[in-house]
């Protein structure tokens, strides 16, 4: 059965970009097609694993001055990884969602309907915030999970999402899930990040947590997954391997 994912916390800087691609990367090594889409008008996610010229992305999709299939790109070294691109740099989803996606409020999920005939595992990266792009995605979801950092703030960003998660599930009629954190850049030894881990715990959600792992940036740079990337043959610790994996077994369940 197809599942859409989207990692998603209106707060910038809590990983979104990273867990989702590597999620993504994760599931595709495992031998399913997965597709990666880019929602995000910055194309962090684009950047990071294709380089080069590419002649369509998301928003031209969403406009229908092409097919689906002419934007989806196969990653390099990464077998059964595929990413829906968005250009950073000259791209045209910024532009779109200010001006169109208003009117269009469910263009995501009809696209993600049309996606689910090809790819059972899809992940949308998205960017900060709560505006009418994010709201779209979030109702293309099946299931949306919440990135985080070990601090404070994350704990408040949390709050304020739950709520509006509620308003977009009344008002959209929208029955994605939200039930599993994930505490990013997590540090055992660092006392206020086992006190964040500990108060998410008391409430209703499943917690998991990915280790700090400095290969997450430098695979970034390399325009490679995280998994495939060594240098001076270390890459990532097993303890990070092992969160991947096992976050990776439970999501598509």
């Amino acid at each position: 059965m197809s599942k859409t994912i989207a990692f998603h916390l209106q707060k910038g800087g809590v990983g979104k970009t990273t867990i989702s691609g590597t999620i993504a990367c994760q599931s595709a090594l495992e031998g399913i097609p997965t597709l990666l889409v880019d929602v995000d008008p910055q194309g962090n996610a684009s950047s990071w694993f294709l380089t080069g010229d590419l002649e369509y992305e998301l928003s031209d999709v969403l406009q229908g001055l092409c097919y689906v299939d002419d934007a989806i790109v196969e990653v390099p070294n990464v077998e059964n990884l595929f990413v829906l691109p968005t250009f950073g740099i000259g791209g045209g989803l910024k532009t779109y969602a200010e001006t169109k996606i208003a009117e269009e409020p469910y263009v995501l999920q009809d696209l993600v309907q049309e996606l689910k005939q090809k790819f059972d595992r899809i992940i949308l990266d998205l960017p900060p915030g709560l505006g009418k792009l994010e709201r779209a995605a979030l109702i293309a979801s099946d299931e949306v999970i919440t990135p985080m950092t070990p601090e404070v703030f994350s704990l408040d960003g949390l709050e304020i999402f739950i709520d509006e998660l509620k308003r977009i599930r009344k008002n959209l009629r929208s029955q994605v899930k939200h039930e599993r954190i994930v505490i990013n850049s997590y540090d055992d030894r660092i006392r206020q990040h086992k006190d964040i881990f500990n108060a998410a715990l008391t409430g209703v959600f499943k917690v998991y947590k990915i280790p700090v792992d400095p290969v997450f940036r430098k695979s970034q740079e390399a325009n490679k997954a995280p998994q495939v990337f060594k240098q001076r043959g270390k890459g990532l610790k097993e303890k990070t391997l092992e969160a991947i994996q096992g976050l990776n077994s439970v999501i598509w369940r």
